[in-house]
């Protein structure tokens, strides 16, 4: 199953579609699932489907051996002319989001990298940060950073940021135990986080343009064979 690493190299892209509908979300998981089962794309590595949660709409984390690779993808016509109407379609909003992985961190009890899978029974939080181009590096510098504080925060798992290649916006992928426990942890008082969370935080929420959020369970994947 996948791993996400800074070490790989990989191209990471997120394909986030938020629908109108539940229904509509059925018939993009249906879609993207049977683009995942039959992708032999040169370059392509892996496909991870998310079905979302607290909102309509679905994520699908891919990664790719290369931009170039990816870009010959998107040139294809049959991605021009057939997938991207489909989904354009289907979907309320769309965003197709290059990303390298920047830092990654996972609680003590989880041994080796961080991995995503249907298999397993994380929550997943998925939330883009839009900024301005000169203030992604120091929001990146802000939040890309060790948290020793979380990994003893009840139903933590993991977190990574990604940054995107444009240069406009940051990607935070976090593993939870359980909604319950991710929804005590996001509502948690200010004044009972530690004072340099809160500083980070505070200087975070600064250079943020907007924010989009959902949450997902991941309940498709598939990699290319070696």
């Amino acid at each position: 199953m996948p791993l996400i690493s800074p070490d790989d190299g990989y191209l990471t892209v997120f394909n986030l579609f938020e629908t109108d509908t539940t229904a509509l979300q059925d018939d993009v998981l249906i879609a993207m699932r049977d683009i995942i089962d039959h992708a032999n794309y040169p370059g392509w590595i892996s496909s991870t489907l998310h079905s979302g949660i607290d909102a309509p709409g679905t994520a699908n984390y891919i990664q790719w051996r290369s931009l170039d690779d990816l870009e010959a993808r998107y040139a294809g016509r049959k991605f021009r002319t057939k997938t991207v109407p489909e989904f354009h379609r289907l979907a309320r909003t769309v965003r197709l989001l290059k990303t390298e992985v920047t830092f990654t961190q996972h609680h003590p009890a989880l041994d080796g990298a961080v991995e995503i899978s249907p298999k397993r029974d994380d929550y997943t939080v998925l939330i883009v940060l839009d900024t301005a181009p000169d203030q992604q590096k120091e929001l990146l510098d802000t939040l890309a950073e060790p948290d020793e504080w979380i990994k003893d925060v009840p139903g933590y798992r993991s977190h990574t940021y990604l940054r995107g290649l444009d240069g406009t916006f940051v990607v935070n992928y976090a593993q939870w135990d359980s909604k319950e426990l991710y929804d005590a942890f996001h509502t948690l008082p200010e004044e009972q986080r530690p004072s340099e969370v809160r500083d980070g935080r505070a200087r975070a929420r600064a250079l943020v343009t907007r924010r989009q959020a959902n949450t997902y369970s991941v309940v498709h994947s598939r990699s290319a064979e070696n």
